[in-house]
């Protein structure tokens, strides 16, 4: 039974090695770009860490085996990255780690989640979409998301396929 907790500061690089895993499938359907792109600085994941926005998943052992990393992004709890070790996909881990990020989304009083997205990848849009998430229309898009989706843009992913998504925190 895997359980969710926040972050140790100790914890950085190893979530680091998950994000790098969790890249692996995205070669698989001639995604190169995405799939070698380095993961999040050590810099980026400490403020997360430190801000409490940091929660990761862990096996029986205690070892990590996925992460969720939360910014605030116009109001809203940002799903900057969240990222499963694919040696356990497709057991509902990413699923609880944003169930997770919502309850305290909602201790926050914050109204709702938001990420950013492919929107042709299957373990991206359209999971997200089982997941509660709704694609966002450009008027429904925040000056947060649209700075978002542009600094995406400028790193080289293809801006027809991503999209920003939001899930309303009950």
């Amino acid at each position: 039974m895997e359980r969710s907790r926040t972050a140790r500061a100790d914890e950085l690089t190893e979530v680091q090695r998950i994000e790098v895993a969790s890249g692996a499938p995205f070669r698989e359907i001639g995604m190169h770009l995405v799939a070698d792109m380095p993961p999040l600085p050590l810099a980026a994941l400490a403020a997360g860490q430190r801000a409490g926005r940091l929660w990761v998943a862990v096996d029986p052992a205690d070892r990590l085996i996925a992460f969720a990393l939360v910014d605030l992004v116009d109001g809203a709890a940002h799903v900057q990255q969240l990222s499963v070790d694919p040696a356990y996909a497709r057991r509902g881990i990413g699923r609880g780690l944003l169930d997770e990020v919502a309850r305290w989304a909602a201790g926050e009083g914050l109204p709702a989640l938001t990420l950013t997205t492919f929107r042709s990848v299957p373990w991206n849009g359209p999971y997200y979409a089982r997941c509660g998430f709704r694609e966002l229309t450009g008027a429904e898009l925040t000056p947060g998301l649209v700075d978002l989706l542009a600094a995406e843009a400028a790193l080289g992913l293809d801006p027809a396929d991503r999209m920003a998504m939001r899930r309303p925190v009950r």
